[in-house]
């Protein structure tokens, strides 16, 4: 490895001074901290990306910084792929060109008039707008009309979007210039059959009325169905309540298949596939992106086959080596924080017993703000929202992964009463990164402690094997 030269160094500590602080940029006004002062003495810094699609103008992030005390041994644990080259805008033109298991696109748009295309929301942070240009382009060379295209939301139980959302998401020009929607999870759907595993699919009629119909999908590790993106953009994506519910509940919880990074094996991914076929895709786009949300890899045709093309590459890619029994684990719930639990699994994964975990959920909506499954299976059996708060703060759920006896810190300049009910009692909140070490100092004291930094927790994965 080459030796950095003394220009190299003073550009990155002018590139590290530069950055903010963070807690010291884009919040709403009624939660801005004003001032977080630099650490006394010398420190150690790390930039972190934060605000997914919140940024200014909707940019896809920011960057901030987070000082650590100079004596303490500190590591940021990037996954596999990081140093990836992103595409210029002639490959991501070649790779969307490039079907695997079906014809071109252009070729499959020939003599059709309606079009249909699916796209994530906020919550999954597929970089739709990096491949949209090229899309629309290829139809309109097929001869397909402004007007004969439609964009439909595909965000399963999610909260609908707004247009200045899905100007972020498809790119401000193209969600101006053609049509889009919500897909309604409770109307406006058709049942088209019921899968092997007895699920009566019922799946958005207008999506299904397309001459054409096209997702475009993001490839990130799911904790359940192993991968996103692929034949999750019809189910959940674009399937009625109750087929959610039975794939994400009956299914899910009667067998052992499912988990991250398990795919081919996995009864829930199977279903969703099955889902898929019946709802007669034509063409996908898959994109693999980095931690600033910059594509790397697209995979284009057939939406199985190109997606297990996909997970093959991402298995190797976002996988991230673990640092064991560390003092201190930072774990950076972008860009997924509005399911910030995903990004704090690290926490278990790596700190030792008595050790603190701190999880850093920088983003203006918070955690999982609407969720329209979650909110019905939780008080299925009667449970008012004050039963399901006592539940949480007593520590009777998922905890993020954090099941040995540590300390956690959540830190977030958007704190609110929602957020902080979502953790048991015995939790640390902070909205300012001055508080969090000197709690830390407090729980910690000495210079000996060795920090993981899990710098975009929410995408990372540990080294696990693919299921097939």
């Amino acid at each position: 490895m080459a030796i950095p030269s003394r220009r190299d160094i003073l550009k990155r500590v002018h590139y590290m001074a530069a950055t903010p602080l963070v807690g010291t940029v884009m919040a709403s006004s009624a939660y801005q901290s004003k001032l977080v002062p630099k650490l006394k003495g010398s420190a150690k810094s790390v930039v972190l990306p934060t605000h997914e699609f919140a940024g200014p103008d909707g940019a896809a992030f920011l960057e901030e910084r987070i000082d650590f005390p100079e004596a303490w041994d500190v590591h940021v644990q990037d996954m596999t792929g990081h140093s990836l080259p992103v595409l210029a805008p002639d490959q991501i033109a070649v790779q969307c060109s490039t079907p695997i298991g079906t014809k071109s696109l252009r070729e499959l748009a020939e003599g059709k008039k309606t079009v249909a295309i699916t796209f994530d929301d906020l919550t999954r942070t597929t970089p739709t707008f990096t491949v949209t240009p090229w899309l629309v382009a290829e139809l309109a060379k097929a001869g397909i009309k402004d007007e004969d295209i439609l964009f439909i939301g595909s965000f399963g139980t999610h909260r609908a979007m707004t247009q200045a959302e899905v100007g972020r998401k498809l790119g401000v020009q193209v969600a101006k210039k053609y049509a889009w929607l919500n897909h309604d999870v409770v109307d406006n759907v058709k049942e088209i059959g019921t899968t092997t595993r007895n699920n009566k699919v019922l799946i958005n009629q207008t999506f299904l009325a397309a001459d054409l119909k096209i997702c475009i999908s993001g490839i990130k590790v799911h904790y359940d169905a192993g991968y996103g993106g692929g034949a999750k953009a019809i189910l959940p994506g674009i399937a009625h309540l109750s087929t959610v519910e039975y794939n994400h509940t009956r299914i899910l919880t009667k067998v052992r298949t499912t988990g991250p990074v398990k795919i081919f094996k996995n009864d829930m991914r199977l279903d969703m596939i099955e889902a898929a076929r019946m709802a007669n895709v034509d063409y996908t786009l898959q994109i693999m992106y980095n931690d600033r949300l910059r594509p790397t890899h697209i995979w284009a045709g057939d939406i199985v086959d190109a997606h297990h093309a996909g997970v093959r590459v991402a298995a190797k890619t976002y996988c991230t080596p673990t640092l064991k029994d560390a003092d201190i684990v930072v774990a950076n719930a972008y860009p997924q924080n509005s399911q910030a639990y995903h990004g704090a699994l690290w926490v278990n994964h790596s700190v030792r017993d008595g050790g603190t975990g701190v999880v850093i959920v920088q983003h203006p909506l918070g955690v999982d703000p609407v969720h329209y499954l979650n909110n019905r299976l939780a008080g299925i059996h009667g449970a008012s929202q004050f039963d399901l708060t006592d539940r949480r703060l007593a520590g009777i759920r998922r905890e993020g992964g954090n099941q040995k006896k540590t300390n956690m810190i959540i830190y977030s300049q958007y704190l609110t009463r929602n957020m902080m009910n979502n953790y048991k009692t015995g939790t640390f909140f902070c909205d300012k990164w001055e508080d969090v070490i000197a709690k830390l100092r407090e729980l910690h004291p000495g210079d000996s402690n060795q920090v993981a930094v899990y710098p975009y927790a929410g995408m990372q994965h540990q080294e696990i094997e693919l299921d097939g």
